[in-house]
């Protein structure tokens, strides 16, 4: 019980903000990091619904309530993954070759792609929180706190299944130390839950959002496959950042009928 409590500070310590219980970074503290990495969207999600149903039932104006929804991710994750769509997306840009593409993925400073693309992500968030905010769309909002475990289930199988760009890269030691059967099972179960969770909520909803998923999850592997060889911290970041905001527009459209 000591090692799981262990996995799950590190999962917390490396991958939030939220304050934790000092743990050593070992082989075996981080064996099963990767099933406790879905929690941190739970926790999200929790916020998530929290905030929704305050705004609704304090009447709150609808623009102040909806940017609190975006930045919750932002907050609690410290804009880890956020980091790396940017870093990604000046990465794509640069129409490089490969061994470029993974040093400009190292590169700290924000190139001109990086801005447009921060622009037009936390916009697209503003534009679909707007729409299931404004309607008062618990039930769409629900869905969408249960996919912030599920965009962390995938990306998590990403990182244990994919071949890695670089062989000494921070994606590359988590997966040399994660337990990669028992984590993978464990994420896959965790996805099967989440999609009767969702469905659950709202059938039709449900599926659409799961199906954006893994549509931007089979995106995700050619891409990086093309492009880089491989998965990085980054492109995981890159994927888990565009999955969520993805499902975030398919509920915004689908639940509007």
């Amino acid at each position: 019980m000591k090692s799981l409590w262990n996995n799950f500070k590190v999962a917390f310590a490396m991958f939030s903000k939220i304050p934790m219980p000092r743990a050593d970074w070992t082989k075996e503290n981080m064996k099963y990091m990767f099933c406790f990495f879905p929690f941190i969207g739970t926790v999200i999600g929790i916020l998530t619904m929290a905030v929704a149903w305050l705004g609704l039932r304090f009447g709150y104006e609808p623009g102040f309530v909806t940017v609190v929804l975006v930045l919750i991710p932002v907050l609690v994750t410290g804009g880890i993954h956020v980091d790396g769509l940017l870093d990604t997306s000046d990465a794509l840009s640069s129409w490089q070759e490969r061994s470029r593409r993974l040093e400009i993925l190292k590169d700290s400073h924000a190139g001109a792609f990086a801005v447009i693309t921060a622009a037009v992500y936390f916009l697209t968030w503003l534009g679909a929180f707007s729409q299931l905010y404004g309607r008062g769309n618990l039930h769409a909002i629900g869905i969408l706190s249960l996919g912030f475990m599920v965009s962390r289930c995938l990306s998590g199988i990403g990182v244990i299944t994919f071949p890695k760009a670089k062989a000494d890269g921070t994606v590359a030691q988590f997966s040399r130390n994660s337990s990669d059967v028992v984590s993978r099972n464990v994420l896959i179960f965790y996805l099967v839950l989440l999609l009767a969770g969702m469905m659950w909520i709202h059938p039709v909803w449900g599926l659409a959002a799961f199906v954006a998923a893994l549509l931007v999850f089979w995106y995700y592997h050619h891409m990086a496959m093309k492009y880089f060889g491989g998965t990085t911290g980054d492109l995981s970041g890159f994927f888990l950042c565009l999955c969520e905001v993805g499902m975030a527009v398919v509920l915004a459209v689908i639940s509007n009928f």
